[in-house]
């Protein structure tokens, strides 16, 4: 067929554990939910229970044609105080695991996506100078125990994110603004609150999205080597790489320096620490747009998501190849959706990005798989359930998965092992 994938190539979807299993009580993230005058709009609850119903939801997914799923750990669960392993949490993960090689699908494995046991706060969280060490006993541990089964790791999930959305993260109190001193920096009192019921103060309360100055960016990447280089050592067949969220970067003219240095900020800067990498993983939404004045909002007319995001699936093509122009190894797509309660532009989100990703693959980019965000309609942080990101919708009352259009189309393709004519 002409708009064959190569052999091999994965589609599938993707899914984060806190945001589909449930209950994650031993997270931070479940202390920000519970914390007074907290942000978020819903608390997660059960989620969609993935934590109990994960082999009808994996049997589900490969019913509908689809070859790969990407999901991730909760460390919280793995490891739920400093040294002290669940051999009952590890022994999930690896019914999941199996399930999965059951029913067909090839597992990508995240080991870290956004949430941390509420134990690591109490020792300064990600501004630890141990926190590299601590992460990578916790994929030691995993490694040694359910390696073979796992053919493909990310140790993080959008390590960028907080570069990326740092003026959003001040507006909502997670960082202090550029220029003030953290010290002096009044934090808003559900932080305050958050760290409370971690067992610690705000002054150590560091959670992964105020990861973006130059000290916790580099204690980042010296996790992630450390985590590299521990899961290769036990397991050297697994393929490991990071992922990271990564905008369209464009310009109008007099906005090229703007666009320039966002995309420094954005990518640049954490080069360096995938040498070694096996592969990328890259997640993209929309573009961005610079001029002289900054950023440009998309104009009047624009279709956007419920996020907020321009509809713009074209991005997806597009950053594939900036990306490739600057990195020597293969890329899978972890990340791709859009938040719209109309299927049928989700159906056509797939369609274009898609199509420019198979023009990327055609010019001898070598991109290895498409993963779209999210299986589920889920937990979507702070944003809570209003947002639908999923390929199967789900009753939370009841729990009943009703999969879209979206996702019979998306499995159809990695049925067919390509784009229809």
């Amino acid at each position: 067929m002409a708009n064959a994938f190569p052999k091999g190539f994965l589609v599938g979807s993707s899914t984060a554990a806190y945001q589909v299993e449930g209950n994650n009580t031993n997270s931070d993230f479940w202390a920000e939910e519970q914390a007074e005058g907290s942000p978020y709009a819903d608390k997660s609850g059960d989620a969609i229970d993935h934590y109990r119903l994960y082999r009808e939801d994996i049997a589900l997914m490969a019913s509908l044609g689809l070859k790969a799923y990407r999901f991730s750990f909760e460390w919280a669960r793995i490891e739920p105080a400093p040294g002290q392993y669940s051999r009952s949490a590890i022994e999930h993960y690896r019914g999941m695991l199996e399930a999965c090689r059951e029913y067909g699908l090839t597992p990508i494995v995240c080991m870290h996506h956004f949430s941390s046991p509420q134990w690591l706060m109490r020792y300064g969280g990600w501004g630890s100078p141990d926190v590299p060490e601590r992460f990578a006993r916790y994929c030691e541990f995993v490694f040694n125990e359910l390696g073979s089964l796992i053919p493909y790791a990310l140790t993080f999930n959008e390590i960028n994110l907080p570069t990326m959305l740092r003026d959003i993260f001040t507006k909502i109190g997670f960082v202090a603004p550029v220029g003030i001193d953290v010290a002096t920096w009044s934090a808003p009192e559900w932080r305050v609150d958050a760290a409370r019921l971690c067992g610690t103060t705000v002054d150590n309360y560091v959670t992964f999205h105020m990861i973006s100055d130059e000290a916790k960016i580099e204690l980042l990447k010296e996790a992630h080597r450390k985590a590299r280089e521990t899961i290769k050592r036990i397991s050297p067949h697994t393929q490991v790489g990071w992922s990271m969220a990564l905008s369209d970067i464009q310009s109008v003219p007099g906005g090229e320096a703007a666009a320039a240095a966002r995309w420094k900020l954005v990518f640049e800067q954490f080069v360096d620490a995938m040498d070694g990498d096996d592969f990328f993983g890259l997640q993209n939404y929309s573009r961005e747009v610079y001029g002289p004045e900054g950023q440009v909002r998309p104009g009047e007319g624009a279709e956007l998501t419920q996020m907020k995001y321009e509809y713009y699936p074209e991005a997806l093509g597009l950053v594939i190849r900036k990306v490739a122009r600057a990195l020597s190894i293969p890329i899978i797509v972890t990340e791709h959706g859009v938040a719209t309660d109309d299927d049928e532009r989700r159906v056509e989100f797939i369609r274009r990005g898609l199509e420019g990703l198979q023009a990327c693959i055609d010019d001898g980019i070598d991109v290895r798989g498409y993963m779209h965000w999210t299986a589920f309609d889920n937990f979507e942080w702070q944003a809570g359930y209003g947002m639908t990101f999923g390929l199967i919708a789900v009753d939370r009352a009841t729990q009943e998965r009703k999969p879209k259009e979206s996702a019979r189309y998306l499995g159809r393709i990695a049925r067919n092992g390509g784009l229809p004519e």
